[in-house]
């Protein structure tokens, strides 16, 4: 016995090492795999999004517990229809109005004015985003 071989009797033949070739080629291809996954998802979700906006300016309104929120839609298809999730907070940052706003198909940016109704006195409002995927009842019904 030299250095490093285990006594055969007391813990029995080494296995073949055909298996552990397969098993080392399997999992550097799953590893693969899963790298390249996790790429996907990155690119998909931090990438430039098709749609933004940006919020050009607010006003507290008279009434209580409401703000009007002016904002601006950039997408890379002005053609396609989206929907803005909007918010107002108050004076402790809370969220305390929040309300999706359909976006019309455009040939370029749109500018929109909408108010948000709030639990609180709010104190500013913002885009808290948006996307092209338009929930249905927000789509207007093409009949009226």
């Amino acid at each position: 016995m030299t250095a490093g071989q285990l006594p055969e009797g007391r813990y029995g033949p080494r296995a073949p090492g055909r298996r552990s070739g397969w098993a080392r080629l399997l999992g550097t291809v799953l590893a693969a795999l899963a790298g390249l996954a996790v790429a996907v998802i990155g690119y998909h979700n931090l990438a430039a999004t098709p749609v933004q906006g940006e919020p050009l300016g607010f006003e507290l309104l008279a009434e209580p517990n409401a703000v009007s929120l002016r904002f601006e839609v950039v997408r890379e298809n002005p053609a396609r229809p989206a929907v803005c999730v909007v918010r107002a907070r108050s004076l402790d940052g809370e969220e305390t109005g929040r309300k999706e706003v359909y976006v019309p198909p455009a040939t370029s940016a749109v500018e929109l004015t909408t108010v948000i109704k709030t639990s609180r006195p709010p104190v500013m409002a913002d885009v808290y985003g948006c996307s092209l995927q338009v929930p249905g009842y927000l789509v207007p019904d093409p009949g009226r």
